[in-house]
């Protein structure tokens, strides 16, 4: 009998203790954001939600973000004439409920806790290839008030954890840009190819000066169908900007440190950059095309989608070993969003062709797949909402 009663009683907890994970998803050639919800066990799309205004033109849903309370989601629609678009979402109830017009091809987006302001990147893809700019956004009246210049093809916009700083890297002039949140001005940024060249020199014996380059004399670039991008494939004409071999596509800040990770997706390399010094520390050999990067809460682990290996990869950040380096369910690995809690890693595949889109759920502790749910066609951004007792 009291074997039967300690088992109920564990039973009962165990139902207690379940919880129920939900992430936002955009499907990029859908015009659909999808809601994807998690167990513990078995992941599944459980809305979507049809974004967009020109029902016969794909407009192209890049970049997602959550607010730092969970009561709004926002979304960038990459497409425009010309400019892309900012939408504002109620969570749950995903009505609309304010919208504003950015640059050339809006992409990843964060909001800074301290300041209230978003901002985000306008990646420029179909324009000139010359340095585009950062958009930083009063959410509470939807109203854009600055745009900072920073470098060619901006992208993964991400802030620091006490959020006063903002950083961003230019894909194809390889840098990584530090913005002061407050003043909303460019207040550092670093060669990453020159960086990564570094890790493990002596630096006193360097001349840092040589260090810059010219970004003038940029020649014009033809129009490209973002949709069939490989972002490890490309190879343009930059006249006189150097072009970089490095190509970040993402940075993560740390979540306890003055660090930071940067993808470098064309030379299949993450660099820790410490943010005091402003060097590289740390280089992290990885699989063919990182492309985006989360770091759990508590610091413990960086997951790296690998775009051109259809692979993800889990560092455990103390000891700089990759512990797992696991298949995704297709091809076209893209973003990463990892669970408040650091237990779980969502990360969503695009897909070729027809395919639908997926987000493949990884568990941290065991290091393994746990389950995929699908959704639209090219799934890409990717933002955790919350968890549910």
């Amino acid at each position: 009998m009291k074997k039967l009663i300690v088992l109920i009683c564990l039973l009962a907890a165990s139902s207690l203790s379940a919880q129920d994970y939900y992430i936002y998803v955009t499907a990029e050639s859908e015009d659909e954001v999808s809601v994807v919800k998690f167990d513990g066990k078995k992941a599944e799309t459980i809305k979507n939600i049809p974004v967009g205004v020109w029902p016969a033109e794909i407009e192209g849903p890049h970049g997602i973000t959550v607010d730092p309370e969970g009561e709004y989601w926002y979304l960038s629609l990459a497409h425009g004439n010309p400019y892309g678009m900012l939408y504002k979402f109620k969570t749950g109830t995903d009505e609309v409920v304010g919208t504003t017009q950015l640059g050339l091809f809006p992409a990843s987006m964060q909001i800074s806790p301290v300041t209230g302001l978003l901002y985000c990147v306008n990646f420029n893809l179909h324009g000139d290839m010359v340095p585009s700019t950062v958009s930083v956004v009063d959410v509470e009246s939807m109203t854009e008030l600055e745009q900072i210049t920073t470098g060619a093809m901006p992208h993964g916009s991400r802030l620091s954890r006490d959020g006063m700083k903002h950083y961003s890297v230019a894909m194809m002039s390889g840098e990584l840009f530090e913005i002061d949140a407050l003043d909303l001005r460019v207040s550092r940024q670093l060669d990453l190819d020159e960086a990564s060249k570094m890790v493990g020199m002596d630096h006193s014996k360097m001349d840092h000066s040589q260090m810059g380059h010219d970004m003038s004399g940029m020649k014009k670039q033809e129009s490209m169908d973002h949709s069939k991008l490989d972002h490890s494939k490309m190879n343009h004409d930059m006249g006189g900007m150097k072009h970089s071999a490095f190509k970040p596509t993402w940075v993560s800040p740390h979540p306890s440190k003055d660090l930071v990770y940067v993808a470098g997706n064309g030379s299949d390399e993450v660099l820790e950059i410490d943010t005091k010094s402003w060097k590289a520390t740390r280089k992290f050999k990885t699989d063919k095309g990182p492309y985006n990067i989360d770091l759990s809460p508590d610091g413990k682990f960086m997951v790296v989608s690998y775009k051109s290996a259809a692979k993800t990869g889990i560092w455990n950040l103390e000891t700089g070993e990759e512990v797992a380096r696991l298949d995704n369910s297709q091809k076209v690995t893209h973003g990463v969003a990892i669970s408040s809690d650091s237990k779980y890693a969502f990360v969503s595949v695009e897909g070729i062709g027809d395919a639908p889109g997926m987000v493949d759920v990884f568990d941290l502790q065991t290091l393994k797949l746990i389950d995929t749910a699908y959704l639209g066609k090219q799934a890409g951004g990717i933002a955790f909402w919350k968890i549910e007792d």
